[in-house]
This record gives C-alpha cells, sequence and structure tokens, in this order.
C-alpha cells in the first residue's frame, strides 16, 4: 500500500478473534474425507471425531489412522472404535503426516487473510465452506495425501 511517509494507513482490521478446530481424516486411495469443526481441541472433542470417522468407514473395513503425538491423539482416555486403529508418527515429525499438506491448501487457498463478521459461526461457515470445496475438486485429496511410504490397501477376498 503506498501511503504517506511517517503516517500508517487506514485499512479493515478486526479488534477481536474467534476459532475453531477442523478435524479431519483422509483416505487417498478413494479420495475421500471426513472432517468435523469444533470448538476446542480435547481428548472428549478427538473422541467425537474418531466416532464419526468410524461412522464413516465402509463395513468390514478396518482403517489406519496417521497421528502426530498431541496430547487429544495419546490420551489413555481416547477412546478408539473397533475398526480404527491410530499410527503415531515419531515426535517433531509433521512433515511426515500428510494431512498437514491439507490444513496448509486449506489455509492457502480459503482461509487465510480473512475478516470474517459473526464471530464463531461465520469461522465455522468458512472452514466448513473450505473443506467443501477442497472436497468438490476432483482428485486433489490424493494428491495431497498419497505418500510412498504409506502403506498400501490390503483387500481379503
Amino acid at each position: 500500500v503506498w501511503y504517506q511517509k511517517g503516517v500508517r494507513p487506514r485499512g479493515v482490521r478486526q479488534q477481536g478473534f474467534a476459532s475453531a478446530h477442523l478435524f479431519g481424516a483422509v483416505c487417498p486411495e478413494r479420495c475421500l474425507g471426513v472432517a468435523l469443526a469444533l470448538p476446542e481441541v480435547s481428548t472428549a472433542a478427538m473422541t467425537l471425531f474418531l466416532a464419526e470417522l468410524a461412522a464413516a468407514v465402509p463395513a468390514g473395513t478396518h482403517a489406519l489412522l496417521v497421528l502426530d503425538r498431541a496430547g487429544w491423539h495419546v490420551s489413555p482416555d481416547l477412546a478408539v472404535p473397533a475398526n480404527l486403529t491410530l499410527v503415531h508418527l515419531p515426535s517433531y515429525s509433521p512433515e511426515l503426516n500428510p494431512v498437514e499438506n491439507v490444513w496448509l491448501y486449506l489455509r492457502e487457498r480459503w482461509l487465510s487473510h480473512r475478516v470474517l463478521a459473526g464471530g464463531y459461526e461465520a469461522v465455522v461457515d468458512a472452514a466448513c465452506a473450505a473443506w467443501n470445496a477442497l472436497r468438490a475438486e476432483p482428485g486433489r485429496l490424493r494428491s495431497l495425501t498419497s505418500h510412498s511410504w504409506l502403506p498400501q490397501p490390503v483387500r481379503t477376498s
């Protein structure tokens, strides 16, 4: 912005803030994803997300969920459904977590540098709109989350 030297330009600024946390999981092979926008990160929120994810996993299928070692991912109070197995990455290695590319993509394309009027509801609406826009892009989830080191799906007859 060009402006008079020594004077700060006027601009839109947001005085307060509201946060929503997007919990998500992606299946690179099927190019599908499940996400929940929640008001906090906690063991209770993670348990709620795992229940939602378990319900989305097709019957007769077992899913591996790659996670970092955040406190709410490793809590002994975390209720893990029977059709999910949690695989924890080594500490301080977020670059190994495929879903980190999804969060970066969402921030770059739809969530950064925005002023949202309407408080928490507007933040949740923006997060959900970004997730839905990502899901609408054919093959995008696969391209963001496919890594050569991930185990290949095992199919039984």
